[in-house]
Formats: C-alpha cells, structure tokens, sequence
C-alpha cells in the first residue's frame, strides 16, 4: 500500500526481521504502525503528544 508517506523503522528493531516498529512524519502528525502489517491500523500523534512520548520513554 502506498500511501504517500515515507515510513522508516525504528533504529531499535532488529536485524532479524520479527517485531518492527514503522515511524512515518507527515506535517502534522506522527504515524506509527507495525511493519508486518503495514496495511492495518495506524496510530496517529500530534507534534506535541509524540513528542512528550518520546522524552518519557527516554527515561526509561
């Protein structure tokens, strides 16, 4: 499916194939999806939102 967007896969997935995360950035919002299914559901985050995700999972 293409839909327009550029997706990457996190830099914490492995090598191997198995559990990949997508990531795609579009001008409003962040997309994640799960590279196996690339067809189905999305989530989708604002600017702000992904961006306090991502400084809380840095602590952890």
């Amino acid at each position: 499916m293409n839909t327009g967007v550029s997706w990457h896969k996190s830099s914490y997935s492995g090598a191997e194939g198995g559990e990949c995360v997508e990531v795609a950035e579009t001008g409003d919002a962040v997309l994640v999806r799960d590279s196996k299914r690339p067809a189905e559901a999305r989530l989708s985050f604002g600017a702000e939102a992904w961006g306090g995700f991502m400084r809380m999972a840095a602590h952890h």
